[in-house]
């Protein structure tokens, strides 16, 4: 890794400032074979949570578009089915063209997971960045001080990989930008989860870096390492197509 910022826990939400809520029950599609709320889901669940921010801020017209550039998931606690979660969602960091923004899942009968997405803003017809309007950053800028964010990667491309084996996509995997879904790539990671459970057991951390798109009838790779370090067991794991990582990915004890 670049730097150490995977080993920090995400900052507490704030005592004041523009912090959205919402709630809704766990639903039966979206739980494991344990009952517990899986990892694809509470990225989808957080970006459903992003839209509804939007519209709540009164920003979702002039910025309806957004790419996630790294989702970190802590699973503090699991969320068990059946139960209602409530959202929280504020603004860590900001700048011209994309923020950090947390969203805490609390359980009304237990449980606890802490996520931050690093999202861009994006132009439609061009997809490149584009710039958010000075009422969206007057509003998100109440919850943090960092108004000069820039883009930072967490994790390195994994190459040492010791287990490879082909992620074939389906055409429900692909958004309107005709690339790969933000929650398709964590279905990649339950595919390992389920073979290190001694690091996926709560309390613990997963994080997605997306470095390129991945198009409907590329051919994908799932690739995945594991490195039993002295301070913590960590599982790096890549998306591919060919020898480009398109993704790299980490789990890890908290």
């Amino acid at each position: 890794m670049p730097s150490h910022d995977a080993d920090h826990r995400l900052g507490p939400r704030p005592d004041t400032g523009y912090v959205y809520r919402t709630a809704w029950r766990v639903a039966t599609g979206d739980i494991g074979g344990d009952l517990h709320l899986r990892l694809d889901s509470v990225a989808r669940y957080i970006q459903e949570v992003g839209a509804e921010n939007l519209v709540d801020a009164g920003e979702a017209e002039d910025h309806p578009h957004w790419l996630v550039q790294r989702t970190v998931i802590d699973v503090i606690e699991p969320i068990e089915f059946p139960n209602e979660v409530s959202f929280s969602r504020w603004c860590s960091a900001l700048s011209s063209r994309w923020c950090t923004m947390r969203v805490d899942l609390a359980g009304s009968d237990g449980g606890r997971i802490e996520t931050e997405g690093f999202w861009i803003a994006i132009n439609a017809k061009t997809l490149t960045p584009q710039r958010v309007s000075d009422t969206l950053v007057e509003r998100f800028a109440t919850t943090t001080t960092e108004h000069r964010l820039k883009w930072r990667p967490w994790l390195t491309d994994p190459h040492d990989l010791e287990h490879v084996g082909p992620f074939p996509l389906r055409r429900t995997d692909i958004d309107l930008f005709e690339h790969v879904t933000n929650t398709a790539y964590w279905h990649a990671l339950h595919e390992v989860t389920a073979l290190v459970p001694d690091i996926c057991t709560p309390p613990y951390r997963a994080v997605v870096e997306y470095r390129r798109p991945i198009k409907y009838g590329e051919d994908v790779t799932l690739g995945w390492v594991r490195r039993d370090t002295a301070a913590t067991p960590e599982v790096h794991i890549a998306l591919s197509v060919g020898d480009e990582v398109r993704a790299a990915a980490l789990l890890r004890k908290l």
